[in-house]
């Protein structure tokens, strides 16, 4: 019975960590590239790593070297169980999935830049996606087996928190879907994402 009861829970887990690959509804047409942009007075260059994360320690690399009880410490519970424990929210329960507003997504842990608003479309599947990070080295991936399937997760590039996954079944340009989890990001409304920077300066 006992054995039954853990199966049952493992079988449980995976399908909600299998929600974030369902697959996209209906793709939103990307923007025009070449298309000129209209600046707004709300438009702003934010900077690189907003003042409230720039005390966090950093190696000659610029990544943040935080042990885990200090992001324990730092994090609020459900952003630690996502950034660090690579956890995956509820859908439809973020909230910066339907958020519609022009600005900048950043990494709730660090502060980094991650995504541009011109790069969210909706995706029908109840978490935050883009078809494209920041330029320059907004993110990293790495391969992902947990659940008994295969898929690709996505980190911060700068804190190496874990922020989703990422699909082959996005709109173009990129045909990318990044899929996100909301307690991983912070938005930045009106902002600019910063210039792209050399590695060590993060």
């Amino acid at each position: 019975m006992i054995r039954m009861t853990i199966v049952a829970a493992a079988v449980c887990g995976g399908l909600l960590a299998a929600g974030c690959s369902t697959s996209v509804a209906e793709d939103k047409p990307a923007a025009d590239a070449s298309a000129p942009k209209t600046a707004t007075k709300t438009d702003k260059k934010a900077p690189a790593v907003p003042e409230k994360f720039q005390d966090l320690p950093t190696n000659d690399q610029g990544e943040v070297t935080l042990s885990n009880e200090e992001w324990k410490k730092r994090l609020e519970p459900e952003r630690y169980y996502v950034l660090r424990e690579e956890g995956t929210e509820r859908a439809f329960t973020g909230e910066l999935h339907d958020n519609k507003k022009d600005g900048l997504y950043r990494c709730a842990g660090c502060g980094h830049a991650l995504f541009n608003s011109e790069t969210k479309f909706d995706s029908g599947t109840g978490w935050p996606s883009f078809y494209a990070p920041v330029e320059g080295e907004a993110v990293e991936t790495r391969i992902d087996r947990k659940f008994f399937m295969k898929r690709t997760e996505v980190h911060c590039d700068r804190c190496k928190g874990h922020l989703g996954h990422v699909f082959e079944d996005g709109p173009q340009p990129t045909g990318l879907r990044y899929c996100m989890n909301s307690a991983a990001l912070i938005f930045e409304e009106g902002a600019e994402p910063p210039k792209p920077d050399a590695k060590s300066d993060k």
